[in-house]
């Protein structure tokens, strides 16, 4: 845990030895470079301070191994003097030994101090008195002469991925004349041995999935608007979360799908991990103003269809933004094992705050260079990028309320609490925003971090997030964190070369296609055999409506052909390009069915409702909705009316 404000601030060296005992000060004298004793309290504290001043003091500080050494410069260069072990473990992933243990086993406890104990004190008289929490200010200034400042925090990158992660897992069976112990609990039943049982252990290679995010953030999002504007997402009033049905449309046009495969129908037993993506898109699109809730149904708002002939990075980054104020969602609601979330009594903390500190820490990460997700955890620690999710974690719980509090010394880890809730913002949103690419495992038996837990032991997994283990800011990435003022769409890879025919077809030759080429051309062609395409024209306008440019399919054609593209196809290009923007939506509007021709015609050919109608056939009329009250209006004016439906 952070360091509590509570304890007391050390102005000296004597009012730090103060708060000990004569037993307690003798043991730190022992610790001097000298053979001087004394018996009572002020002459072991005078005799203690006479050594911490001067060349003495020195000398005291070359005795120190490497490790304390660094635990001194940390509280010496801290603006309050403070030790916190904590912050010192994450960054140099060990601890110092203020004590060691003492033969006495009822004093094991306290043990017997080493020479760190003369720097770093305890300022709490009850606590471990060799347990170190500040240095007095009269000693940090001191020191401060010839003690260097303590390296900077790096954050650890990871230079190439590995292709498989190793994944332990442990069977046990009880011996053979074991019948073990029955227990009943929500979960089920359990054995437990009354014997030593049998493990087994095995080790199964996982693949580790990569997703490249920035192009599929591009033209998903253009589709996401596609699908509202066609009213084909529906939302809860009360939540703004979409339906099982919309997440179920939203899935369908993910470029490459969503993270996991959704399991309609999930194995008895199984824990479903359930959509990532397909749950961010609807919120993100509200969350920037994009898309706002008609009764139950999504509608684009007036920023939603200018986005549609927007550069996505625009809009992305615009998402982002907007995203770090929304209070649509609170993305610790996400981990469904932690309940109590909604009492009153959890003081859930404001979102903007914690999303305020991640994107701090983000900022750090070096754009291209992959990162594992717990050093990313140990830089934000040991950086002291803090936060809290809750200000009583007692109110939240794991299956009971009363045994699984995250109240519990060790239940309230910075990985359970903090970790879960960086986990959701990066994979969910970050990732679905094309700002990191991210590199995954099935979250199942991810992480074992939650396993000691209480009501937590037969869970499959804490966080549908748990399978994250690397993610990496990309250029996008940089430009929605404001850290670069210009954005250049990722180029394809190019893998595959291309011969474009008279007849439209495109044949593929050299080494295939790479991912990312067969996903631009089926945008465009139909895929007749493995080697040949063709242009469709349905297809292409298709494209062409949901925002795509088609100079990327003339560029993509020319790059990968050495000679220039035929007539034919160039004809079709500028042709499918004209055609696809000949007609322009302008809204919705209403047909009105007029009890004869003469009443159409009167109304139609009116000085002023002229302007706001016209003919559709005989008997009919159409205006435009948004003009449906000042039609109305008109009508009653020169004596005519329409029932409401």
């Amino acid at each position: 845990m952070p360091w509590e404000k509570k304890n007391e601030t050390l102005a000296t060296v004597q009012q730090a030895l103060d708060t000990r005992t004569v037993d307690e000060l003798k043991k730190l004298v022992t610790l001097l470079p000298t053979k001087e004793t004394a018996a009572r309290k002020g002459e072991l504290i005078a005799l203690l301070e006479r050594a911490l001043i001067g060349d003495g003091l020195q000398i005291l500080w070359g005795k120190l191994n490497d490790l304390q050494q660094k635990a001194v410069s940390e509280a010496v260069w801290d603006e309050e003097g403070r030790y916190q072990a904590d912050r010192f473990k994450a960054k140099y992933n060990a601890l110092p030994v203020f004590a060691q243990k003492s033969e006495d086993r009822w004093r094991a406890y306290y043990g017997n101090p080493t020479a760190l104990c003369l720097f770093i004190y305890s300022t709490a008289r009850y606590n471990n008195p060799w347990q170190g929490w500040q240095m007095p200010r009269d000693l940090q200034q001191r020191l401060r002469a010839f003690v260097p400042q303590p390296a900077a925090i790096q954050l650890k990158t990871t230079a190439e991925l590995p292709e498989f992660i190793q994944q332990e897992e442990k069977e046990w069976e009880l011996a053979d004349d074991d019948e073990g112990i029955r227990i009943i609990n929500r979960q089920g039943i359990h054995v437990m041995p009354r014997k030593p049982p049998k493990i087994t252990t095995t080790v199964k290679q996982v693949p580790l999935t990569e997703r490249r995010t920035e192009r599929a953030a591009a033209q998903e999002l253009n589709a996401i608007l596609r699908l509202i504007e066609k009213g084909k997402l529906a939302a809860s009033e009360k939540t703004n979360q979409a339906s099982g049905a919309t997440m179920e449309e939203v899935a369908k046009v993910l470029r490459d799908g969503d993270f996991y495969e959704v399991n309609a129908k999930p194995k008895k037993g199984d824990t479903e991990i359930g959509a990532i993506k397909a749950f961010a898109w609807p919120l993100l699109a509200q969350a920037g103003k994009l898309a706002e809730l008609n009764g139950k149904k999504l509608a684009l708002t007036k920023a939603g269809r200018a986005a549609l002939s927007t550069a996505p990075a625009e809009s992305l980054r615009l998402l982002w933004q907007r995203w770090l104020k929304t209070k649509l969602l609170d993305e610790f609601n996400r981990i469904d094992e932690v309940k109590g979330q909604y009492s009153k009594g959890a003081q859930m903390t404001a979102t903007e705050g914690r999303r305020s500190v991640i994107v701090k820490a983000l900022e750090q990460c070096p754009v291209g260079s992959w990162v594992a997700v717990d050093d990313f955890f140990r830089f934000m620690k040991a950086a002291a990028y803090d936060f809290l999710v809750t200000r009583n974690a007692w109110e939240l719980y794991i299956e009971d309320k009363e045994h699984g509090s995250l109240g519990y010394e060790g239940h309230n880890e910075f990985e359970i609490i903090q970790g879960r809730y960086i986990l959701c913002l990066l994979f969910e949103y970050a990732a679905t925003l094309g700002m990191v690419d991210v590199a995954y495992i099935d979250p199942k038996r991810a992480r074992k971090d939650y396993r000691n837990l209480w009501g937590a032991d037969d869970l499959d997994f804490f966080s549908r997030y748990d399978g994250l283990l690397y993610f990496r800011l990309n250029t996008l990435g940089a430009y929605c964190l404001g850290l670069t003022n210009e954005y250049t769409p990722q180029e394809i890879e190019e893998r595959a070369t291309l011969t474009v025919l008279l007849s439209l077809r495109i044949q593929v030759s050299g080494s295939g296609l790479s991912l990312d080429e067969a996903l631009l051309l089926e945008a465009w062609a139909e895929k007749e055999s493995d080697e040949v395409w063709k242009l469709s024209q349905e297809k292409s306008i298709a494209a062409i409506e949901n925002g795509s440019q088609i100079a990327e399919l003339r560029e993509f054609l020319q790059k990968r052909d050495e000679q220039e593209l035929p007539d034919t196809v160039l004809h079709f290009i500028t042709k499918t390009e004209r055609n696809a923007r000949a007609l322009k939506h302008k809204g919705n509007a209403i047909l009105i069915e007029c009890r004869d021709a003469e009443t159409a015609e009167a109304i139609a050919t009116h000085e002023r409702l002229k302007k706001l109608c016209q003919r559709a056939g005989e008997k009919y009329l159409v205006v435009l909705a948004d003009e449906e009250n000042a039609f109305r209006k008109l009508l009653h004016v020169v004596g005519y009316g329409m029932p409401r439906v």
